[in-house]
């Protein structure tokens, strides 16, 4: 394995991007609408130029799903599946903790997710030598991500292309010289 310096960490809140593409479908995402978790990956060792450490969080309270955690390692992914009392956030807990781990690496992190909860812990990795992104639909990301110094903002689908089958159905802010009317009727 490559040494901590010449890693990407890729820190996927599983549930929270399931949760915010649900919200752009308005219904659950079957599996053919999520995203294509190896496109993912990819995205990150090309954004950073390096090979990426891929952690996928999960909150598996309701059980293991098995085949997702096979697909997850088939995209190159180490699933951590999770679990708690009823009221812990454990993916949230899990991914802070991981953060403030990382505090004693020297790798660059790609957090995936739209979650206030990292701002704190993925804040204290800002300011340094390593490279910082945060990877969501940029629409839902929470603010509190905008004022950090070094980190880079990704979108889901426009960046990293983690979609297959068409645009989603997103409303977005759009700036006038790039507003194209033919989109719309």
């Amino acid at each position: 394995m490559a040494a901590d310096k010449d890693l990407v960490y890729v820190l996927v809140d599983g549930e929270n991007i399931d949760r915010t593409l649900g919200q752009i479908l308005d219904a659950k995402p079957r599996p053919e609408q999520r995203p294509r978790w190896d496109r993912v990956r990819t995205f990150a060792e090309s954004a950073f130029g390096k090979d990426a450490r891929a952690l996928f969080f999960l909150n598996a309270s309701r059980g293991l799903p098995g085949t997702f955690i096979q697909a997850l390692r088939m995209a190159g992914y180490v699933p951590i599946p999770l679990t708690g009392s009823s009221e812990q956030k454990v993916v949230d807990i899990a991914i802070n903790r991981t953060l403030e781990a990382l505090a004693e690496r020297d790798g660059d992190v790609l957090l995936v997710s739209h979650d206030t909860d990292f701002r704190e812990a993925f804040g204290n990795l800002a300011g340094g030598k390593r490279q910082l992104g945060v990877l969501a639909f940029q629409e839902y990301l929470s603010g509190d991500y905008l004022d950090l110094e070094g980190v880079r903002l990704f979108d889901l689908e426009d960046d990293a292309e983690a979609f297959a089958g068409g645009p989603l159905p997103r409303v977005r802010v759009i700036a006038i010289e790039d507003f194209d009317p033919t989109r719309f009727i």
